[in-house]
């Protein structure tokens, strides 16, 4: 498409939230069931037990999408939070067993509406 300008795998990124959370009560199982909905509200998607990611068009969407992370924090247990460009992203390799996986698909122009 003229004029349309590809987006920087430089400048895109991926957002991960890693995190142990307790499960040894039922109100510990709540806040860990209240937390994983909200990442999954915020746009991530989940690449292994307790392993989020979600793309972000720039560094300044990543900061917006920490924050509201940060607001959601469990009282208890471990929250990471990691950025990487997707250009690392994209060199990932998968394993299932012996078996290379796929990876998840590239970031493509993000659409608003």
């Amino acid at each position: 498409m003229p004029g349309k300008k590809a987006i920087s795998g430089y400048k895109t990124m991926w957002l991960f939230a890693m995190f142990d959370l307790p499960v040894d009560s039922a109100p510990a199982r709540r806040a860990y069931t209240r937390f994983r909905k909200a990442l999954l509200n915020e746009g991530f998607t989940m690449l292994q037990f307790s392993v989020y990611a979600r793309p972000c068009a720039t560094e300044e969407i990543g900061h917006a999408h920490r924050k509201r992370i940060r607001d959601i924090l469990p009282d208890e247990g471990e929250v990471r939070l990691v950025s990487i460009t997707d250009t690392q992203f994209s060199k990932m390799e998968i394993f299932l067993g012996k078996t290379r996986g796929e990876p998840e698909k590239e970031m493509e122009q993000l659409m608003f509406f």
